[in-house]
């Protein structure tokens, strides 16, 4: 009996465990239950908070994207007239009509104008017969006339077309505008529903809640308070509360129930676009569709929701994993020449430092002269099969043992971190470097000799960072204007303190041509049949108040650089006139002057209108003024016909034109042949060696010729008396050069003048 007693109280506790384990799952189950329950009343509210939250980011998003594109094409229009401006490459009308078209076509322009200050305009080719536009409502247009002023710019008319403008720079003033037009099917499809099964409606107004575009022509935005349920005062107060938000560039959205009962959310966000903003009208019930059947559902899909996420997260790290070492590929890998890219090279060298001292390393900067000239003979494929070609031959001569390494920074320009006992053995090293590249072993590349432009910059203390050093031999390289395979210029504290004294003489140059800083002086040109003055070169001095005189070869190859030679050259031109206009009314005698006119002006193909306009000011005949063109200008990028057509243009007007530096450069006498120049001014390199026999019969060969031609020859920097006696006996026409006279300032010229005059009666 004992026993049993025992048995059935442990047989008792073993129930009680027991029951209380069930009650307390039954308890679990019953929280789990209501909490399911609670959740499944609680669903509709939340789902709506979330539809609100899910409304806003896609609409968000589609707003971004809508601005993106808009962005992209103004960015596209701001390109196309920053080519136009600096290479000007349009030397008529078609050109330029058939550019636009090309461009038009390829960045998905409906067309492109042309328009110039005067209201002159050109159409992208076969644009004018498609598109019923006003080309003067376009002139008039607010973001047209600023981008006259500089100023880039996007406009809406009429709710037909969307206008992109942006300045085509000339130097530093704006001649021209270019603007880009999308029509308005062309802007319907882009803000075209793309989410929500493309069952919302979109619209753009502007800040003051007028339409400028809808997605299907349906004009649904245009009277808001009638889609709107009457007597809500909840929509009411969410209006009002959009207009201050649309007034302040906020987004938000709002709920609303329109007339036919149906619930809606009503998005709205900014463009960033002017005071553009993107209205989204979302139907609720393509959000909360089926939310009722997803409670009942909602049990039985944890289980496979739970599992559905395992295998989902762990394929997402897997992809997660891939993707990651595909980006740091990305992220630090060259895919023209498969090795590093400039980050890499830059993280290359962090690494490098922080183990060893760099002191012994310099950073080198290679870039390939002309090498567009390489694209455009044998087309992009080689060019960028002749990169990846430099580049392992580079990888050739560099000692990764040594912490060396090499990557191409962007287009045809490299950065090598070498190490070196002094710039002797640097140079020597690139000097091997580019030897190997020009002997062209092993490749299919087309050969051609590549010269380079090199820069150099020791890491000569601690803790410099990369980037400056990179900076610093980019400089250095800028330095070296020739090129040659000899040449690394290093950078040191000189090249800073020329860049200031740059900076510092930029500067300077408005206010220098306000105040007349700038001084003409004369150099004459003598006549060796009978000694007299024929005419004279007009050069240009700087005499700054403070400054003192600045000599012209620290300030001319500056302002060739930065464009500002062209106002240079107009003012020295307009004051060589007011001196002969001088001259005329005191009633002395005019003799020709010439001018020189910079190769930046061939980049404006209608430039010699404002020397005329300038000319007509002055009551002088037109054969007084010659134009010296360097011989630079006919070898230019702008090509032969180009400078034909200027030369015929310069004749056209009345001025005469010569060939100045003549045998300086890469002079052939088949230039006189090309153009139609007065005049042919031989370089002073002609007759630096005027005893050597075969020099004379050079410049014999060279004065005969243009005789035939009936083209005057003029020898420049004349000093001895034994090369007056030469150039006479081949009848040279006249003689420039400090045997006569260094150039003076106008008072002293006409003292010598009048000297001569004297000199040449009392003989």
């Amino acid at each position: 009996m004992k026993k049993y007693a025992k048995n059935s109280l442990r047989l008792s506790g073993a129930f009680i465990k027991q029951g209380w384990k069930i009650a307390i799952l039954l308890f679990i189950t019953v929280v789990i239950l209501t909490a399911a329950v609670q959740n499944a009343v609680d669903l509709r509210e939340v789902l709506d908070e979330s539809t609100t939250v899910y409304t806003s980011d896609i609409t968000r998003e589609m707003a971004k994207s809508v601005s993106d594109i808009i962005e992209l094409k103004q960015t596209d229009i701001v390109n196309i007239a920053d080519s136009m401006g600096k290479k000007n490459i349009f030397l008529n009308r078609q050109d330029a009509a058939d550019f636009m078209r090309r461009k038009a076509e390829i960045l998905d322009f409906d067309a492109m104008l042309l328009l110039d200050r005067h209201g002159d305009y050109i159409w992208s080719s076969g644009s004018e017969a498609e598109l019923e536009i006003d080309q003067q409502s376009i002139f008039d247009m607010e973001t047209v006339q600023e981008a006259f002023n500089g100023t880039a710019g996007i406009s809406y008319i009429g709710q037909q077309d969307l206008y992109y403008s942006a300045p085509v720079w000339n130097g530093q003033e704006v001649h021209q505008v270019l603007v880009g037009i999308r029509s308005k099917e062309n802007m319907q499809s882009m803000i075209a529903a793309k989410s929500f099964n493309g069952k919302c409606l979109n619209c753009i107004v502007d800040s003051k809640g007028h339409l400028l575009l809808d997605s299907e022509d349906m004009r649904p935005f245009e009277q808001l308070e009638e889609i709107f349920e009457a007597g809500s005062e909840e929509v009411r107060q969410s209006i009002v509360q959009m207009q201050k938000n649309i007034a302040q560039g906020k987004g938000g959205v709002f709920e609303f129930i329109s007339i036919d009962g149906s619930r809606n959310y009503l998005s709205y966000n900014s463009l960033y676009v002017n005071d553009w903003v993107i209205m989204t009208i979302v139907p609720a019930d393509l959000i909360s569709a089926g939310s009722d059947q997803y409670v009942f559902r909602t049990f039985g899909l944890i289980g496979g929701i739970f599992i559905t996420l395992a295998v989902f997260w762990f394929l997402l790290y897997r992809i997660y994993n891939s993707n990651r070492k595909k980006l740091i590929r990305i992220a630090f890998t060259d895919t023209l020449t498969e090795g590093m890219n400039n980050k890499a090279f830059q993280l290359k060298y962090q690494d490098a430092a922080e183990k060893q001292s760099m002191q012994e390393y310099a950073i080198v900067f290679m870039d390939v002269r002309n090498f567009k000239l390489v694209n455009e003979n044998f087309g992009v494929a080689a060019g960028n099969q002749m990169l990846h070609y430099i580049y392992q031959v580079i990888g050739r001569h560099i000692c990764r043992e040594n912490y060396e390494f090499a990557a191409r920074s962007e287009n045809d320009r490299f950065f090598l971190c070498i190490r070196a006992d002094g710039p002797k053995m640097i140079q020597n090293r690139l000097n091997e470097i580019i030897e190997d590249i020009n002997a062209f072993h092993d490749t299919d590349c087309p050969h051609c000799h590549l010269s380079f432009r090199k820069g150099a910059c020791f890491a000569d203390k601690e803790d410099m960072d990369i980037r400056t050093l990179q900076d610093r031999a980019r400089i250095a390289a800028q330095q070296d204007s020739h090129g040659t395979e000899h040449s690394c210029v290093f950078y040191d504290e000189s090249i800073t303190e020329k860049i200031k004294k740059e900076q510092e003489l930029d500067g300077l140059f408005g206010e220098s041509l306000n105040h007349h800083d700038f001084q003409i002086y004369f150099q004459p040109k003598v006549g060796l049949k009978d000694g007299r003055l024929k005419g004279a070169e007009a050069l240009i001095r700087w005499e700054h108040p403070k400054k003192g005189m600045i000599f012209p070869s620290d300030f001319i190859p500056l302002f060739e650089n930065n464009g500002k030679i062209c106002r240079l050259d107009l003012y020295a031109f307009e004051e060589t006139c007011k001196i002969l206009s001088r001259r005329k009314h005191e009633g002395k005698a005019l003799f020709p002057v010439s001018v020189n006119l910079s190769r930046q002006h061939f980049y404006h193909p209608n430039f010699l209108e404002e020397f005329d306009a300038v000319f007509r000011q002055y009551d002088i005949p037109y054969e007084m003024i010659e134009f010296e063109l360097t011989e630079s200008i006919f070898l230019d990028d702008a090509g032969i016909d180009a400078v034909k057509e200027i030369i015929e243009q310069m004749h056209r007007m009345g001025f005469r034109c010569s060939l100045d530096d003549f045998g300086s450069g890469f002079s052939s006498l088949g230039m006189l042949k090309e153009f139609d120049v007065d005049t042919l001014k031989m370089d002073r390199s002609f007759f630096l060696d005027i005893s050597s026999e075969r020099a004379r019969d050079v410049i014999k060969c060279v004065v005969e010729l243009a005789k035939k031609l009936h083209v005057k020859t003029v020898a420049e920097g004349i000093e001895t008396t034994e090369q007056i006696e030469y150039l006479r006996s081949i009848q040279c026409d006249e003689v420039q050069g400090y045997i006569f006279s260094k150039p003076l300032p106008i008072r002293e010229f006409e003292q010598w003048e009048e000297h001569l005059r004297v000199t040449i009666q009392s003989c």
